[in-house]
């Protein structure tokens, strides 16, 4: 065999070889799940950004109610510090933490027909609403690209590949707290 059909074979068989590796793919999935992390991430903020407004809308008209200004501001800048630089079990754990006083904050506003009918309060109450879907979406769209990357790194031979490039260690998914599942109570 001729000497400079010796690299040409020796380059078509570590094409063969390494085609079937999954590196790309890898890749790809792993930036896949950093993007549905930062919309999490993203969505936590807008709903942090839009309580502030909401709390001030209601304590013009049931001023009384100042405690649970209080705990809906205080999980409120949980959450918004969470989303800015925390990490996905920081940012459940504030999320969670702020679903009971926002859930009171909203019934103390259901007591009040006049803020009820304030075309400013409905629009807030809407929009909130909005981020609460758009979470939720972004917290599918981050489980389902988990499930991707984690499916990925387990099949073979790309589980080689993951592992060779520090890719092989799972991601979490985002899951509810156990409280979740069940309604918050809420108390005057």
């Amino acid at each position: 065999m001729p000497r400079p059909a010796l690299p040409i074979l020796l380059a078509t068989l570590v094409a063969l070889t390494t085609t079937g590796c999954g590196y790309n793919r890898l890749q790809e999935l792993d930036e896949q799940v950093n993007k549905a992390e930062g919309q999490i991430q993203a969505q936590l903020q807008r709903r942090a950004d839009l309580i502030p407004n909401l709390v001030e809308t209601v304590k013009g008209v049931a001023a009384q109610e100042t405690t649970v200004f209080i705990a809906v501001a205080e999980a409120r800048g949980r959450l918004a510090g969470a989303a800015t630089g925390g990490t996905l079990a920081e940012m459940a754990e504030a999320d969670a933490a702020l679903r009971a006083p926002l859930s009171r904050l909203l019934a103390i506003a259901e007591a009040y027909p006049e803020l009820k009918s304030s075309a400013n309060f409905t629009q807030l109450q809407d929009q909130l609403e909005g981020s609460e879907n758009r979470v939720a979406v972004a917290r599918q769209d981050y489980n389902a690209s988990v499930e991707q990357f984690n499916a990925m790194i387990r099949k073979f031979p790309s589980n080689l590949t993951a592992k060779m490039f520090g890719l092989g260690s799972p991601r979490a998914y985002f899951q509810a707290e156990a409280a979740a599942e069940s309604a918050p109570v809420v108390k005057f």
